[in-house]
């Protein structure tokens, strides 16, 4: 049951309370940039799990529990940590909602089909979704790291608040087409 890729998926749910309490001072560049290099590792974790449960006929049932889990109460604890400390500001909350939103609703979704025994595949909009929101976190908290980069553009120079206000919008909106997608496919099912 202990697989090498259940042990990275559980080690993801075990850092997330290291990376959040680094990001909990936010006049703490330090503790930013060291969250910055925790996140990257969890994020190479959350590809690493699935692709040596594939590549070693090693997919488990706790697996696909745990790594769906792992991945969303990261983004979840991120967001909320960069919106209380105004790393995400102004409209661009409203980004990190629908983000929430969606991961939320997927969710009752997924499971209201698994009970009914419908698999509902991750499509490959849903993968740069995913990868879209996992870029705009890591810039924004990179943002965190260098404050002196928390600034649209230098001189034609992007920062990490340009790639990640940007990503986090362009993620915002595929959330809300592959969450209409999900839906689609679940109405099918609902009497």
């Amino acid at each position: 049951m202990l697989t090498l890729p259940n042990l990275l998926t559980l080690s993801r749910i075990v850092a997330l309370p290291v990376l959040v309490g680094l990001l909990w001072f936010p006049q703490w560049p330090l503790g930013y940039g060291i969250a910055f290099v925790l996140y990257c590792l969890m994020g190479i974790t959350d590809y690493f799990d699935g692709y040596l449960a594939r590549s070693q006929g090693a997919v488990s049932k706790l697996g696909q529990f745990l790594d769906p889990i792992a991945d969303k109460i990261m983004v979840a604890a991120v967001i909320l940590i960069l919106v209380h400390n105004r790393d995400i500001t102004g409209w661009s909350v409203i980004a990190a909602l629908i983000i929430l939103l969606r991961e939320i609703a997927v969710s009752g979704l997924r499971e209201f089909l698994g009970g009914l025994r419908v698999s509902v595949p991750v499509s490959k909009l849903a993968k740069w979704k995913t990868t879209f929101q996992m870029v705009a976190l890591g810039a924004l908290i990179l943002m965190g790291a260098w404050p002196q980069f928390a600034i649209p553009f230098t001189g034609g120079l992007l920062t990490p608040y340009t790639v990640g206000y940007s990503t986090l919008w362009a993620a915002a909106v595929l959330t809300l087409v592959t969450g209409w997608d999900y839906l689609r496919v679940g109405l099918k099912h609902m009497d």
